[in-house]
C-alpha cells in the first residue's frame, strides 16, 4: 500500500467532495459539516483505506464506500491505496477487521495515555497475511456466499414476524380495506398536514374506508375499566440501583417491548406511589412523544416484571376488570395494527414537531373488532408462534455471521505464506 496524499482546495462549500469520518467498527459515513475545514485537506476515493490516527486503535480504520464518490478528510486522517495487482479490496478491507491486525494496530500507538496515536509510517510497517491475489478473492468470495446466506435467513426472519402481523389484521378483517387510488396528492386541508400520512389524506379524498370485519366492533373504553395516567417527580439522572423505587423513562416502551432498565431512580426523601407500580400483565400506552409515530406505542409487560418500578405521566396503563372482555394480550396487539395506528394518528394534539400528545377520551374511542375470548387467544397464540420463527430465524442468522467471520479469519491465516517468525507474531497478536 502506499500512501494517497491528494490535496484538495475548496472555497466557500464543499461541493460535491463530501467530508467524511471514520465510526469505530469501521464504517465510513459523512459529516455534518457545511463549510470547508481551515487547515490542509486530502482526497479519499473508493476503495481508499482510510483511518483516524486517534481513534484507529478503538477500530476507526476502514475503506471509502462506493456510494461516497468523492471524499475530503483532514491531517487526522491518512489515506492510503492498495496495489491492486496485489491486493484484492474485499481481502484487505475485511483484514482490517481481524482481531490479530487490530491488536496488532493498537500495539503501535504512540504518545501520552489519553492521546496515542497511529502514524502512517506505524500503519505501513504493519504485516498481513498475504496469499495470491487469486486466492484472496476466493477467501472473500466464499465469505460473501456465507453473508448471503445469513442475509436471505434475515430477510426469512422480517417476512415471517411481518406475515404473522398480516394474518393477525387479516383475521380481524383489517387487510379487507378499499384499494387506495394510485396517485398523488399535491394538496391537502392545512389539518391534515403532518397527519398520519398521504394513506389518510388519500382515504379522506377518495372516500376510500378500511374493510368490515365479521365480529362486532368495539370502542377501547367498552372494554377496559379505566386508563390511569402516571406521575413524573424530579428524578436522579441514573438508573435505580436494586431496591431503589425508579420511574419509567417513555423509552422503556417505544421499542414495542417492555425494557424495565430505562428509568430514573427516584431520590431517597420522595415518597413512592406503590398504586403506579407496574404489575406483570400491565398494558402500557405512550401518552405523548416529540415523535409522531411513538405516540400511542404499547407494550405488554411481562411476568418478570421487577419490581418498584412507576410510570411516568407520559405513559397510559390499562386497567381491566376481574372478568374482562378482551384480554390484556389481545388489546396491546391490536393496537400495533396498522388500523388503529391510523385512528390514533388521527385523535392525536399537538403542533408538531413539539410534543404530540393522546388523551385517555382519544384512546377510549378507538375502535377495533371483538372477537370472543377464545379466539382471541387463538389469534395472539398464532402471532406469537409467527414471532417465535421469526427470532428462531434471527438466532441462527445472527450464529450463521459469526461461524462466516471465523471461517474467514481462518481461512486467511491459515493461507498465510509469511516466514515462521512472523506467523508467530501474528499468532501472538491474536
Amino acid at each position: 500500500m502506499i500512501p494517497r496524499r491528494e490535496a484538495v482546495a475548496i472555497s466557500g462549500t464543499f461541493g460535491d467532495w463530501s467530508p467524511i469520518t471514520v465510526h469505530l467498527d469501521g464504517e465510513i459515513s459523512v459529516r455534518d459539516r457545511s463549510s470547508p475545514y481551515k487547515g490542509a485537506m486530502f482526497a479519499v476515493y473508493p476503495g481508499d483505506i482510510v483511518f483516524s490516527k486517534i481513534d484507529a486503535r478503538s477500530g476507526a480504520i476502514g475503506m471509502l464506500p462506493a456510494s461516497i464518490p468523492k471524499g475530503v478528510v483532514t491531517p487526522e486522517f491518512p489515506v492510503f491505496v492498495a496495489d491492486p495487482a496485489k491486493l484484492d479490496g474485499g481481502f484487505v478491507h475485511r483484514i482490517l477487521r481481524t482481531g490479530g491486525f487490530l491488536k496488532a494496530l493498537r500495539s503501535k500507538a504512540t504518545g501520552t495515555s489519553g492521546r496515542k496515536r497511529i502514524s502512517p509510517e506505524a500503519f505501513l510497517d504493519l504485516r498481513i497475511p498475504f496469499p495470491d491475489l487469486a486466492e484472496q478473492q476466493a477467501i472473500v468470495a466464499a465469505y460473501d456466499v456465507a453473508l448471503k446466506a445469513v442475509a436471505d435467513k434475515e430477510q426469512a426472519a422480517e417476512a415471517a414476524e411481518a406475515k404473522a402481523m398480516s394474518d393477525f389484521e387479516a383475521a380481524l378483517g383489517f387487510a379487507l380495506a378499499t384499494p387506495l387510488p394510485d396517485r398523488p396528492i399535491f394538496i391537502a386541508s392545512f389539518k391534515d398536514i403532518d397527519r398520519w400520512g398521504h394513506e389518510s389524506v388519500l382515504r379522506r379524498i377518495s372516500g376510500s374506508t378500511p374493510g368490515t370485519s365479521s365480529w362486532p366492533v368495539v370502542r377501547l373504553g367498552e372494554v377496559v375499566d379505566d386508563i390511569a395516567v402516571g406521575w413524573s417527580p424530579k428524578c436522579l439522572e441514573r438508573s435505580a440501583e436494586a431496591g431503589e423505587w425508579a420511574v419509567l423513562k417513555l423509552s422503556a416502551i417505544t421499542s414495542g417491548r417492555f425494557r424495565p432498565e430505562e428509568n430514573k431512580a427516584l431520590p431517597a426523601k420522595i415518597k413512592p406511589r406503590p398504586d403506579l407500580e407496574v404489575k406483570a400483565g400491565d398494558v402500557l400506552i405512550t401518552r405523548g412523544s416529540g415523535v409522531t409515530r411513538l405516540v400511542g406505542s404499547t407494550t405488554l409487560v411481562g411476568d418478570s416484571a421487577p419490581a418498584k418500578l412507576m410510570i411516568c405521566d407520559l405513559i397510559f396503563r390499562v386497567a381491566f376488570g376481574d372478568q374482562p372482555r378482551a384480554l390484556p394480550a389481545y388489546v396491546a396487539e391490536v393496537l400495533r395494527t396498522s388500523d388503529l395506528r391510523r385512528q390514533i394518528e388521527d385523535r392525536r394534539t399537538g403542533a408538531a414537531p413539539m410534543m404530540q400528545k393522546i388523551t385517555k377520551s382519544g384512546l377510549n374511542s378507538l375502535t377495533f373488532p371483538l372477537p370472543p375470548i377464545a379466539d382471541q387467544r387463538t389469534l395472539i397464540a398464532s402471532l406469537n408462534a409467527g414471532r417465535a420463527e421469526a427470532s428462531r430465524l434471527r438466532t441462527e442468522a445472527a450464529a450463521a455471521r459469526v461461524h462466516a467471520w471465523n471461517v474467514f479469519e481462518t481461512a486467511v491465516y491459515a493461507a498465510d505464506a509469511l516466514a515462521p517468525a512472523a506467523a508467530r507474531e501474528l499468532e501472538s497478536a491474536e
